[in-house]
């Protein structure tokens, strides 16, 4: 058992959501990632909240498995010892402000100047150029700049989805070309310089709206717990007080619907709903059908139901639930994480090869490793040798 990134090593300047993602993904694939911190400040997603023994959600969910340094990059001694183990990386992450690396003297294209074998991952809200790069980008900012919110909520109500998107799509990005990077290294012998905007994630993101609009459809109107594209598809109301989530994403599924679930042949054989345009413009009537059907059912009967005639089904759930989902705790997707106040229960990371061998690494305190990273350095001979 091994894990495929075992001796990458990965220095990062970090904070928030997208490049720590990043970085605790490549950890999970073996690599020993170098957090660089303020001192006596970090990174300032430790501080959101205290709900994990007094560690903060989001601090624990991202940086479980990396090692923790502060380093004032300001003071010489700081700098040196930054420079001597970006010398020695192969792979540099960063998300700070606009402009800070550069006033930092670590702007991209210099550090690939200085280290041509090194991985350079620079994320922005905005990318380098247009009249925005100087703004500074947060998931929502982002969010609604790139009008996910506004096909998100309903008419008239945009809102923020409750995942953070932009920023773990941008986080999810920078880990994959961080990983071709890498392959390409090893053909080339030299390294990359990443840009990733956040902008430019959630245009992709996007693709199927702004397919819709630029080729003359029409602007999407959100539809709640729905798809403004498919119809019918939403979540519905029990009979039992709960909730299921169902509908139909093709034409074939629709047919099976009226026929294996509903019972209702007519609905078939209407030409309003032949097809999903039609469906899309009668979405009202037909989530009245379905919804007053659900109400007449429990959701166990619902599911059974649907699961015999093919049709996709779920249940609504709120994130206790997920917390105790049985498909979770079956199939073994926990592990205990070591942290400064004792062992919490975190999740496995979504994609392993089954040869590779699990994480284990924990939630380090802040500049938890200083000196002891600081006494390696101290043993190397030179800043470059290997």
């Amino acid at each position: 058992m091994s894990a495929p990134l075992e001796g990458v090593t990965v220095v990062s300047i970090e904070q928030a959501v997208a490049a720590p993602l990043c970085t605790r993904h490549l950890a999970d694939l073996g690599a020993r990632v170098i957090k660089i911190e303020n001192p006596g400040i970090g990174d300032t997603a430790r501080y959101y909240d205290t709900s994990v023994r007094g560690m903060a959600a989001h601090f624990v969910w991202l940086n479980h498995g990396k090692e923790s340094v502060e380093i004032d990059l300001a003071d010489p001694e700081g700098r040196e010892f930054f420079d001597r183990l970006v010398a020695r990386a192969d792979v540099f992450v960063s998300n700070l402000a606009p402009g800070a690396l550069g006033r930092l003297g670590l702007a991209p294209d210099d550090l690939a100047g200085r280290h041509p074998r090194l991985v350079v991952v620079d994320i922005s809200g905005y990318g380098t150029g247009g009249s925005l790069d100087h703004k500074r980008a947060y998931d929502l900012l982002v969010q609604a700049e790139g009008g996910s919110c506004a096909i998100t909520g309903r008419a008239g109500q945009p809102a923020k989805p409750g995942v953070p998107v932009a920023d773990i799509g941008t986080g999810l990005y920078a880990y994959s070309a961080v990983l071709a990077a890498l392959y390409e290294r090893e053909r080339t012998g030299r390294g990359a310089v990443i840009p990733v905007a956040m902008l430019d994630v959630v245009a992709e993101m996007m693709g199927f709206a702004l397919n819709s609009v630029l080729h003359g459809g029409e602007e999407p109107v959100p539809v709640g717990m729905g798809s403004p594209m498919v119809a019918p598809y939403g979540a519905y109301p029990t009979r039992d007080g709960l909730t299921v989530v169902l509908g139909t994403t093709s034409d074939r599924e629709w047919l099976r619907m009226t026929e294996r679930l509903l019972g209702r042949p007519e609905l078939r054989d209407d030409p309003r709903y032949a097809r999903n345009s039609g469906r899309v413009r009668h979405r009202a009537e037909l989530d009245e059908i379905l919804g007053s059907w659900c109400m007449e059912r429990d959701l166990e009967d619902i599911q059974r139901l649907a699961d015999g005639a093919g049709i996709g089904n779920a249940r609504l759930n709120g994130v206790r639930d997920l917390a105790v989902h049985p498909q979770l705790a079956e199939r073994g997707r926990w592990r205990e994480a070591g942290t400064p106040v004792g062992d919490v229960p975190v999740l496995l990371p979504p994609a392993l090869a089954r040869h590779w061998e699990p994480p284990s690494g924990g939630v380090p305190a802040l500049g938890a490793d200083t000196e002891r990273i600081r006494a390696e350095v101290a043993g190397w001979c030179g800043p470059d040798d290997h």
